[in-house]
């Protein structure tokens, strides 16, 4: 942990200073992690919704980081977690699987006001969505976020071989589903 991270640290624990140290984290933080999260449910207002709710927990949390890791990978954990539980909350109320609620996502994201990507990213964004959750997971952090395997590691509680087994199985089947 670098000087700036334990300084910020220190000023969101302390309730003299907590306000402003907030204000700092969420603009140093909060494009980073509505990416990460946007790319896991889809579309916008559920990626800000899901980002409110990080940062609330964020907040509410600080006292129980021990810095153990960094700050961010704390964060981005919590950002993943929050965003799991959305898909699985909201897959569970329309009755089905987070799988089918994925695809159902991907193939109206066309209809996202917000989404600027072209036929390819499109097609790209699909394909993801055929695979299971943690590589979902695995390969949203290593292609878009260029997240190192160690990192993650510590993101997801995983070992680093079996996060490069899962990254390696969903290439495969990503190109085997845009070859196709």
């Amino acid at each position: 942990m670098n000087v700036l991270e334990t300084t910020l640290i220190d000023d969101l624990k302390n309730p003299k200073t907590q306000q402003k140290a907030f204000r700092v984290l969420v603009s140093t933080y909060k494009e980073r992690l509505y990416w990460h999260i946007r790319r896991m449910v889809t579309h916008h207002e559920d990626a800000d919704d899901v980002l409110q709710n990080t940062f609330i927990k964020v907040f509410r949390s600080i006292d129980k980081f021990k810095g153990d890791s960094k700050l961010y990978s704390w964060m981005y954990r919590i950002a993943t977690n929050e965003a799991i539980t959305f898909i699985n909350q909201r897959a569970k109320k329309a009755g089905i699987s987070s799988e089918e609620l994925q695809n159902h996502l991907v193939n109206n994201l066309q209809a996202d006001v917000y989404f600027e990507g072209d036929e390819i990213q499109l097609q790209l964004q699909k394909a993801i969505a055929t695979l299971p959750q943690k590589q979902q997971l695995v390969f949203t952090m290593k292609y878009f976020d260029d997240v190192k395997y160690s990192d993650m590691s510590e993101i997801l509680d995983t070992s680093v071989g079996a996060l490069k087994a899962s990254y390696h199985h969903a290439v495969k089947k990503i190109e085997q589903f845009l070859t196709t």
